[in-house]
């Protein structure tokens, strides 16, 4: 047995999940901040999409998820991670989760968009993901396996052959080096390189850079999800979101005259999330407001956190409908795994939204991430538990410094150009220009430049990824990229993308 750890790095429910289930190796869960602050899990409103209704199966919930994808989902994945969902469930009550429940003492369970049946388990309202951190902290905290270190991981460690042996941190004690039995990444998504997000500052991709600069291998990175119903207050930080829930329980969108802006539209308030955001862009855009109208919900004793978001801006909720605008929320692509969360790089895996595992194509189900990330958290356990541990050796790390002054450039950049409508000038500058600063060992324009080039080489609009010169779709396909190829789009910006990048399923 190798004496060095495992390493996952991150807190969210991804990482500790992780973490709980690899018990009893030992585990070094390394995190940004304290365990329990500064996650995006902490942030999910919506709850876990878990097949458990008598009326459900996990056979619904694939196709759903299959449907929301368009085209790109993995069948087999999509089949895994619902016939997974209730065992999910039962796992977080054990822990001590108290779900939400009817008064006959059943899961009380909600209706989300593009759900054909009730099956979204949530707590505290609209609070399941501050509930899901609060249970997962405090039972790895009191795991005996886990050691937690607070630092923030600059880069791989790799021997000769490639193989991930560890990483190199930044903690209160400096740079230091941490052998690894194995890594897993864990670290969220890159919401935060928009100007307009729901998620935490500091979700820059630092888990893709990490694999990007040791040469893995990227997927459908391309496409960012943005939420329909960020509310729309005047801040220089995240916007706080108004739940998809208030939309399954019948809060209506409207204009500023009160009209429909669904009306018309399959699926009306819940249809998929990429529609009902352009729906909502392609008013904003001409200079309309947008409402959520919920004064028919009881806002304040159903979804409390929304609620309070209001007050907080001055707004009230259950006498006037409230502002609205879609905002970069979630990163369907990601790191490339198998169906046991291994990346290309031998040694390293990745879990949650980092990891491209299939499941979401190009538009993820709603409440679909928690559960994800929950069910490879226990298939990347069992597979490194499986795996023969192995000494690690002498290893280099690449160049792992960062210029994030840059930040309000990318930000910008990545709004105006790789946001919700894109087009081939505009995806040609930010690639140029993210290039520029990549070079310039900006980690976060690593990031961007991914996005950025994988978007450019989409010449078609398909889920979240909506391209106004190329509003078709074409066979469906999954996209593959490395850095290096990144920077050799750039090189060519503006020409068409190399069929390499072209995974055809």
């Amino acid at each position: 047995m190798s004496p060095n750890p495992v390493i996952v790095v991150g807190a969210g429910v991804a990482g500790l999940a992780t973490a709980l289930r690899l018990a009893p190796l030992p585990v070094t869960l390394l995190s940004a901040a304290p365990i329990g602050e500064e996650t995006a899990t902490a942030w999910a409103q919506g709850g876990i999409a878990a097949a458990i209704g008598t009326d459900d199966d996990p056979a619904l919930h694939a196709a759903d998820t299959l449907s929301a994808g368009a085209g790109l989902s993995d069948p087999e994945v999509a089949r895994r991670v619902a016939e997974a969902g209730p065992g999910l469930v039962d796992w977080l009550c054990g822990l001590g989760l108290a779900f939400d429940r009817k008064p006959d003492g059943a899961l009380a369970l909600g209706l989300e968009a593009a759900h054909g049946r009730r099956r979204i388990v949530k707590a505290g309202g609209d609070a399941t993901g501050a509930a899901v951190l609060r249970t997962l902290t405090r039972a790895a905290s009191s795991c005996p396996s886990v050691t937690v270190v607070v630092g923030r991981a600059t880069a791989l460690v790799q021997d000769g052959e490639g193989r991930v042996t560890g990483l190199v941190a930044r903690t209160d004690r400096g740079s230091v080096a941490l052998p690894a039995r194995a890594v897993v990444l864990a670290t969220g998504g890159l919401g935060g390189l928009y100007r307009s997000t729901t998620n935490p500052a500091g979700a820059v991709g630092s888990g893709l850079v990490l694999a990007a600069r040791a040469g893995a291998v990227m997927r459908d990175v391309e496409f960012v999800q943005f939420h329909p119903t960020a509310i729309a207050i005047p801040t220089d930080g995240p916007l706080p979101l108004a739940t998809e829930a208030l939309r399954g329980e019948g809060a209506i969108l409207i204009d500023a005259a009160g009209g429909r802006v669904m009306a018309g539209i399959a699926g009306a308030e819940l249809a998929p999330r990429d529609v009902v955001a352009r729906a909502i862009a392609l008013r904003t855009n001409r200079g309309e407001a947008v409402f959520l109208d919920a004064r028919r919900l009881d806002v304040a004793r159903r979804f409390p956190t929304v609620t309070a978001f209001c007050r907080a801006a001055g707004l009230d909720p259950a006498a006037a409908p409230i502002p609205v605008r879609p905002a970069a929320h979630y990163h369907m692509g990601g790191i490339r795994v198998d169906g046991c969360g291994r990346s290309s790089l031998p040694g390293l895996w990745a879990c949650g939204e980092v990891a491209a595992t299939g499941l979401h194509g190009a538009n993820r189900l709603a409440s679909n991430s928690l559960l994800e990330a929950m069910a490879f958290a226990d298939w990347i356990a069992a597979d490194i538990r499986s795996m023969q541990a192995r000494a690690a050796g002498p290893g280099h790390a690449p160049d792992a410094t960062s210029a994030p002054e840059a930040l309000p450039e990318i930000r910008a950049l990545m709004e105006a150009e790789v946001g919700l409508v894109r087009h081939a000038a505009g995806l040609a500058d930010a690639v140029l220009r993210l290039a520029a600063l990549a070079r310039a060992v900006s980690a976060e324009a690593v990031a961007g430049l991914l996005v950025a080039a994988a978007a450019l080489g989409r010449c078609e609009s398909r889920g979240a990824h909506w391209r106004a010169d190329h509003p078709e779709q074409r066979p469906p396909r999954a996209t593959e990229i490395t850095l290096a190829q990144a920077f050799a789009v750039a090189e060519t910006a503006g020409a068409s993308l190399p069929s390499s990048l072209e995974a055809t399923r």
